[in-house]
């Protein structure tokens, strides 16, 4: 079979997925700060469900945007510099506090937020009232002969004002922002704090999302240990797990982590057990041609194709969906097999799986933002294959590719902010030529 192209195989597994889109099960999130913060990962990367209407007016009253006078405009329609005109101070309003009806040729005290008074129709901000300042609230009004003091509301005077306003200044009218039954989040709304601080803001408690694609993620290999454990000779700490965990959470997926310490299929095959309660499994590493590949041996007889893809790393693939015996309704599932190397597990996630998955996760911003820009240096890539280099965008807008091609070289991947793309049909390619990159640091 020849080598597929990155388009050819970026189709496939989108052909693959594609069952799940309609298939996407739902499932009630509370709309709670305690919860929130007891569980922050339950709320990270949701996507809205079913749309959601108001059911409130925000705000749900008319309400002020600055500290100062609640007034009547028409008491001060004849205020100006040379005659200002004198209003009675009235109760003060706090925000939370309703609020006494205002008498004509008066003005009330009111903070930002707190709500308009009956009668009034705008603020004027203290800044502009003279004086300039809020007086007390509170004075003693009497010292009682066993030494107590009664304190009480006393008038506050006069307050002028050097100018006249006009009807709703200052005045958050009441459903400005939304109105009763208006839409406030549409299905397919990404929930980021401002999305859920609208529905809270509304009095939303529950709202449909979308459950979280399940994974199974197998990374394999006699040679991978857990990070902290002593290593024997030709053994070596498992990355795949990690990094392909992080790579699929990122991408709005609940991850199930089950490396295969072993080259034998039957150890493979009885992880597969987790297989009937997830949506996807993902294996890293045993797909190549050597005489041991453990995702050949046990997946191959079970219908995943394996075949070769003409990019570079990343190059052995394979996919298809498998028969879970007595797994009941849920009796299939489809596979993607990844190569070990962590450049080349990485990569292929990235090219492959990423734009799926957030695809299905309902996030923004599926695929990687798209650039171009010259070469800092010169730079080979084998002509038959699309070559993925790591590089950092510098900051005189050039291209500087970091470590070298070989698909072992994570801590080059790990200092990079780019994907840069040498296509099929390239076999070299001089400083200052222009490259196409893929944004990896958004």
């Amino acid at each position: 079979m020849s080598a597929r192209t990155i388009q050819q195989y970026r189709q496939d597994v989108a052909t693959l997925l594609a069952p799940l889109f309609p298939a996407r099960v739902t499932e009630t999130l509370a709309v709670s700060s305690a919860r929130l913060n007891a569980d922050p990962d339950t709320y990270r990367g949701r996507t809205l469900a079913t749309a959601v209407v108001s059911p409130v007016a925000l705000p749900p009253f008319d309400n002020s945007q600055m500290d100062g006078y609640a007034v009547r405009s028409a008491d001060l329609a004849t205020a100006s510099a040379g005659t200002p005109v004198p209003l009675t101070v009235a109760d003060r309003i706090a925000a939370g506090d309703p609020g006494a009806p205002l008498a004509p040729g008066s003005a009330a005290p009111i903070m930002t937020g707190a709500p308009i008074p009956a009668g009034a129709d705008a603020v004027v901000p203290i800044e502009q009232a003279d004086p300039p300042r809020f007086l007390p609230v509170d004075h003693v009004v009497a010292a009682e002969p066993d030494g107590t003091v009664s304190f009480g509301t006393v008038s506050f005077g006069t307050v002028s004002f050097a100018a006249a306003v006009a009807p709703g200044t200052f005045v958050r009218p009441t459903g400005s922002d939304v109105r009763v039954g208006e839409v406030l989040l549409a299905a397919g709304a990404a929930l980021g704090p401002a999305q859920l601080g609208v529905l809270a803001g509304a009095g939303v408690t529950e709202i449909e999302v979308y459950r979280r694609i399940r994974v199974l993620l197998i990374a394999t290999g006699h040679e991978i240990r857990e990070p902290g454990s002593d290593l024997a000779a030709g053994q070596i700490y498992d990355s795949n797990s990690v990094i392909l965990s992080q790579a699929l959470r990122e991408a709005g997926c609940t991850v199930f982590a089950r490396p295969c310490r072993s080259d034998d299929a039957a150890d493979l095959l009885e992880l597969l057990a987790d297989a009937a309660v997830v949506d996807l499994v993902v294996t890293v590493g045993g797909v190549s041609a050597g005489a041991r590949e453990v995702v050949r041996d046990a997946l191959g007889p079970l219908g995943v194709v394996f075949l070769h893809v003409a990019m570079q790393p990343g190059g052995p693939q394979g996919l298809g969906e498998i028969t879970l015996p007595g797994a009941g309704a849920r009796a299939t599932v489809p596979v993607l097999t990844f190569p070990g190397n962590p450049v080349s597990a990485l990569i292929s996630f990235e090219v492959f799986l990423r734009p799926v998955l957030r695809r299905l996760a309902g996030l923004p911003r599926p695929d990687r933002t798209i650039g171009r820009a010259p070469l800092a240096h010169d730079v080979h890539s084998p002509a038959g294959k699309h070559q993925l280099r790591r590089g950092i965008l510098l900051a005189d807008g050039t291209l500087d590719l970091v470590g070298g091609a070989s698909s072992h070289l994570l801590h080059s991947y790990a200092a990079a902010t780019v994907l840069v793309h040498l296509p099929v049909g390239v076999d070299s390619m001089t400083a200052g030529e222009t490259a196409e990159y893929w944004s990896i640091d958004d």
